[in-house]
């Protein structure tokens, strides 16, 4: 099991980062006993990333935490990694198109990328689960605000980054996550759960929705549909055999406005606002619910309701979709 330090050796990387168990003999059982939390809150033996059921042997309390890999989105190089993910988060950045925020927990896989920068809006992104982050790099003024909330990252310099000579750069920065978080000492501990999660045989309900497009922008438009029990990103940018292919997923509109900073090449970087509350969508099973999503703070849990109460979302695998309410738009048949 990968080690984990969130003591580890961050300022060198930064300067960088500019550019059972025991029982007795009558019973026994193959099901892990119930969870800690970070929190101090107790959970039957489930993922927190997921809320499956861990399996026998598997134990959800592990001695690293959550690592969000900030990965590319453009196109510029096929994506490695994403199978392995538990949760994605689509978030828009500069000159309209987006980045994933690919979070890791039951499995580190050794190579995850092509890595890249983080902005203002991983911070609502992260902070629920108390995650690292695995980057490339930022503006120093997103590694301050990164570091003023508490969040410790990880980027090129650090233990387990590498360039491919066989991708073209800046789109050949992989990661090893097990090595990038091999410094970390930690105690053993489940994070909560990022979402409320249901029964994986629950059904959510809605009108059909088989096909549906969320647009961040004119420039870039993500294209699902309802394929044998999940959903798939027709217009992905990993392979076939190593793709994301979700349960369940949500699309959140979401506040956007100028971080106050410029990319390199002079395109204005947006903020996304995390908080607060907003329209949601949920699509599952392929129908489509509609409903609220509510987030009282960066580091708050996510709840999504309707009028008839809380939604739980069916254990899996989730990708969520944070789509600007001006500039953005859902279309779904």
């Amino acid at each position: 099991m990968r080690r984990a330090s969130l003591s580890i050796a961050l300022i060198a990387a930064a300067s960088l980062l500019l550019a059972a168990c025991g029982g007795d003999d009558k019973e026994s059982s193959d099901t892990p006993d119930p969870q800690s939390t970070a929190g101090g809150q107790s959970f039957e033996s489930t993922w927190p990333l997921t809320g499956l059921p861990a399996q026998a042997g598997e134990d959800p309390a592990l001695d690293h935490p959550v690592v969000v890999a900030k990965v590319d989105n453009s196109g510029s190089e096929l994506q490695a990694g994403l199978s392995k993910a538990d949760l994605v988060v689509e978030e828009l950045v500069e000159g309209g198109i987006t980045r994933l925020a690919a979070f890791y927990y039951s499995d580190l896989p050794a190579q995850v990328g092509p890595m890249r920068s983080m902005r203002f809006s991983d911070i609502g992104i992260v902070k629920p689960v108390d995650a690292v982050i695995a980057t490339s790099g930022a503006a120093p003024v997103t590694i301050r605000k990164i570091q003023d909330a508490g969040i410790t990252f990880f980027g090129e310099g650090a233990k387990g980054f590498s360039r491919d000579s066989s991708r073209s750069a800046p789109y050949n920065l992989m990661a090893d996550l097990g090595q990038v978080t091999s410094g970390i000492k930690q105690e053993a501990a489940r994070p909560d759960d990022y979402l409320t999660w249901g029964e994986a045989d629950a059904e959510v309900g809605g009108q059909k929705a088989k096909k549906f497009s969320a647009s961040f922008s004119g420039a870039h438009t993500s294209e699902w549909k309802y394929v044998a029990g999940h959903y798939k990103l027709l217009n992905s940018n990993a392979p076939e055999n190593d793709s994301f292919q979700p349960d369940t997923v949500l699309v959140l509109r979401v506040k956007t406005t100028d971080a106050g900073y410029k990319d390199p090449a002079g395109n204005p970087v947006p903020e996304t606002h995390f908080t607060g509350k907003g329209a949601a969508m949920v699509f599952h099973g392929g129908k489509m619910l509609r409903g609220t999503w509510t987030k009282d703070g960066l580091d708050a849990h996510l709840t999504l309701s309707t009028a008839s109460g809380e939604v739980k979302i069916p254990a899996g695998h989730v990708w969520i979709e944070l789509v600007p309410t001006d500039g953005g738009d859902v279309t779904f048949k």
